[in-house]
């Protein structure tokens, strides 16, 4: 391959973040609902009978799927089929900053409005229940947050013999951030604490 060869590669190389693509994608949505009380935020809680994170709180989204063109189809698709609502009733969806997990998932968040609440039959499969927080809240109340540590473990054949150090090496250790939010009798926690504290932060000189 010649030097030509190689720069077109390049040039014509669209980035990204490196291996993503064995990453988990995930798509989420930011309800906000207009009320007499002013703009408020729409939460889910899982089904109990869900394997992963039963009873927690979130926002309406999921997996990314062969059907979706672009994430933000993916968000309004999985919002459509747990809340029992249609496309039109969404409406102003706007991108947020996306997240990396340290543990191999890009969360894409987006914003957008609901026109209507009275007609959300929420899919029981996956959600428990809905229930809706002024979003004023957010804007006037900090979040706690928490670290959590996290340790490196190489697997039993990791090569030591290939590092300098050996089984000596300095590893680094790493801490992740948990917010939390307490409103009323919920605890909205973790990813969806940290996406709504992002939110609010883009917001709050407007």
């Amino acid at each position: 391959m010649d030097a030509n060869a190689i720069f077109t590669r390049v040039k014509e190389h669209t980035p990204k973040i490196l291996g993503s693509e064995g990453f988990s994608k995930f798509a989420v949505l930011i309800p906000l609902v207009e009320k007499d009380d002013g703009i408020n935020v729409l939460f889910e809680v899982r089904s109990h009978s869900l394997k992963r994170q039963p009873g927690e709180i979130c926002f309406p989204g999921g997996r990314l799927d062969d059907q979706d063109q672009t994430e933000q189809d993916a968000a309004i698709r999985e919002t459509t089929e747990e809340l029992g609502i249609n496309r039109t009733d969404i409406s102003e969806v706007h991108p947020l900053d996306y997240l990396v997990s340290p543990f191999g998932m890009i969360v894409y968040p987006y914003a957008g409005f609901l026109g209507r609440t009275d007609h959300i039959e929420p899919n029981p499969s996956e959600v428990e229940e809905v229930f809706m927080v002024p979003l004023k809240f957010f804007m006037e109340t900090e979040p706690e947050i928490h670290r959590v540590n996290m340790g490196i473990e190489p697997e039993e054949n990791f090569p030591y013999e290939l590092i300098v150090g050996g089984r000596n090496y300095n590893w680094r250790s790493g801490k992740i951030d948990e917010y939390f939010y307490t409103y009323e009798n919920k605890v909205i926690w973790g990813l969806t604490a940290k996406i709504i504290s992002h939110f609010t932060a883009i917001i709050q000189d407007v």
